[in-house]
């Protein structure tokens, strides 16, 4: 994937573009500035502080194991994470899974559908055949997201509380 600009619905532009490991001190911000609600959506559990040593694993993964982008607006120290998704590939097959996490700020403006799009395109280009993620059954927002892009949904066996989203890429 190639850095793009994007201008959103409600006329901000951001830059979508690929992690890298140096983004890694805008990404624990962008982790900060998340409140505990969205936290818990998007980590599916309370989580107070991010596992730093876990980040740097997945970052230094990519782009052998996985695909990540991120979408920035600039700032006062550069530039902020405001959208970041990625897509880490299964040890037994061409499938993925994804996840995604866009500022509060950014919510309904089409960020998450652009992030999402442009991870998907990138995970066919890399051969993928299926993308599932887990969501919360409670976090209509993904959910709707996932149904706009395609995805089937279903609940996760033994655990009503979160679904399984699903999109077939070949």
């Amino acid at each position: 994937m190639d850095s793009s600009t994007l201008t959103l619905r409600d006329g901000r532009s951001v830059r979508l573009r690929p992690v890298s490991p140096s983004d890694e001190a805008e990404l624990l911000q962008a982790f900060a500035r998340m409140s505990d609600a969205a936290r818990y959506m998007r980590m599916m559990h309370v989580v107070k502080e991010p596992d730093v040593q876990r980040l740097r694993a997945v970052l230094a993964s990519f782009p052998e194991r996985g695909i990540g982008i991120v979408a920035t607006v600039p700032a006062a120290d550069g530039f902020d994470i405001v959208a970041s998704a990625i897509a880490m590939f299964a040890d037994d097959g061409p499938h993925c899974e994804f996840a995604i996490s866009v500022a509060a700020a950014f919510g309904g403006a089409g960020l998450g559908t652009a992030v999402m799009t442009a991870l998907i395109a990138e995970a066919k280009r890399r051969g993928m055949k299926e993308m599932e993620g887990y969501v919360l059954s409670e976090n209509q927002p993904m959910l709707h997201l996932a149904r706009r892009l395609g995805f089937s949904s279903a609940f996760c066996p033994g655990d009503a509380s979160v679904r399984i989203c699903r999109l077939a890429l070949a």
